[in-house]
């Protein structure tokens, strides 16, 4: 459960792992593409606090913190998820008149299990691009030097060292410091028995479904948004003979049918909503607040799949979303409001057309925050009002400016998932 931090919330900073220099590249290199700068920025600063043997820090307060990276208190949150996502971050929270929090640290993935992970390479590729890709690739890949004409004379354990009468030693050392990473987590809607229940035995054998086997199908089906039937056929076309998956042929059996589906694009996880940048400082408790923070905070596909009561949108609504995020170049939260707009106002059809026109006049104006989309929203409704005839139609509720301010408290605090749903 989500808990807002104070400035006056203390915490501290443990080291769950061994820290080096060679992990700061692998942090700018591979993960701030991925999770951003201030991210970067809070993993490195929470770096700086630990002690001299780089075990643990001494207390400090949230409004240190803020005072130390310069920014507010609602970004060092969101990057602090973000590390907490992607497994660089464990936090835990002591609950009193003020909170105390610990902050976990772990050590980044190597190159290679970075690169070979199929949610966090994809995400890389798609994010810096094929070339970047590529030198990123290069940088890491180790050199081969052909050893064809050496004679390997290296001298084994037992040639050096001999055994002598010793006591027995039986003690098992433990919490000695050690190389830690934090696997991610994701939430996957696919149910890998149901999965295996569609593929015969002579096809696929069950026992060859190991933990590690699973953790790979749930996070290639999070990152391509795969169902069961759709994994189903992936997975047939991509067995050893063995009666086991192939975990490559898998991965680039996805990519190409992504590909093949998307017109050649490849899915991206990063800004799935509102950058933090380009967000609403937070502070103003009025309702009008309450909805710019429901566009920032959800993703296209979730909004339009609300829209939709919980079903999903068509291969058409998916082809207009991508039209608007990669073609327009439209932020999120931007696109969340255009979307609320056209269906408003276009009997909730998602014409195509209609929604060029909006569109291109909205990419132009270079509309980037949900706040300066809903004015200019308003505003083109107003002068459509001058030209129509007095037949009703629906307007958004956030189209009127005297919207009253309410004091921030508990209920209305959980009242602010469920906002969107008053405008259907």
């Amino acid at each position: 459960m989500s808990q807002n931090v104070l400035p006056a919330d203390t915490f501290f900073v443990i080291n769950k792992t061994v820290l080096n220099e060679y992990d700061r590249k692998l942090i700018v290199m591979l993960y701030q593409p991925i999770i951003g700068t201030v991210s970067t920025s809070l993993y490195f600063t929470l770096w700086s606090y630990l002690d001299k043997n780089e075990i643990m820090s001494v207390d400090w307060t949230h409004h240190h913190l803020m005072t130390n990276m310069r920014i507010k208190l609602n970004d060092i949150e969101c990057a602090r998820e973000k590390l907490e996502a992607i497994g660089l971050l464990k936090t835990y929270l002591k609950k009193g008149n003020i909170n105390h929090y610990v902050y976990e640290m772990f050590s980044p993935l190597s190159a290679a299990e970075f690169l070979n992970n199929p949610i966090l390479g994809t995400t890389l590729y798609n994010n810096v691009g094929s070339s970047e890709y590529d030198k990123i690739i290069e940088y890491f890949r180790i050199p081969h030097i052909y050893l064809k004409e050496y004679e390997e004379i290296t001298h084994s354990f037992s040639e050096v060292f001999e055994s002598t009468n010793i006591s027995s030693f039986e003690n098992m050392i433990e919490d000695i410091r050690k190389n830690t990473v934090n696997q991610i987590h994701v939430i996957s809607k696919i149910d890998i028995d149901n999965i295996v229940s569609m593929i015969p035995e002579e096809m696929l054998n069950p026992k060859s479904l190991t933990k590690d086997t699973r953790n790979f199908l749930h996070k290639l089906s999070f990152i391509y948004n795969f169902d069961d039937e759709r994994m189903s056929e992936l997975i047939r076309n991509s067995l050893n003979e063995r009666k086991g998956i192939n975990k490559n042929l898998l991965k680039e059996n996805a990519r190409r049918f992504y590909q093949f589906e998307n017109s050649g694009k490849l899915p991206s996880l990063i800004y799935r909503n509102q950058p933090e940048y380009l967000r609403k400082p937070v502070g103003d408790s009025s309702k009008k607040a309450q909805i710019i923070y429901q566009f920032e905070t959800t993703s296209p596909y979730d909004f339009l799949c609300g829209k939709y009561n919980g079903s999903r949108p068509s291969k058409k609504d998916l082809e207009v979303l991508e039209y608007l995020l990669l073609d327009m170049n439209l932020k999120p939260g931007v696109v969340n409001v255009l979307i609320d707009y056209v269906l408003k106002i276009n009997n909730n059809k998602l014409t195509r057309n209609f929604i060029e026109v909006i569109a291109s006049q909205w990419a132009k104006s270079k509309i980037e925050t949900v706040e300066a989309a809903m004015n200019l929203a308003e505003k083109e409704y107003k002068s459509r009002k001058k030209y129509k005839t007095k037949q009703k139609e629906i307007q958004p509720e956030w189209f009127n400016k005297e919207i009253e301010v309410q004091k921030p408290n508990e209920e209305n605090r959980k009242k602010m998932q469920d906002l969107l749903k008053e405008f259907k």
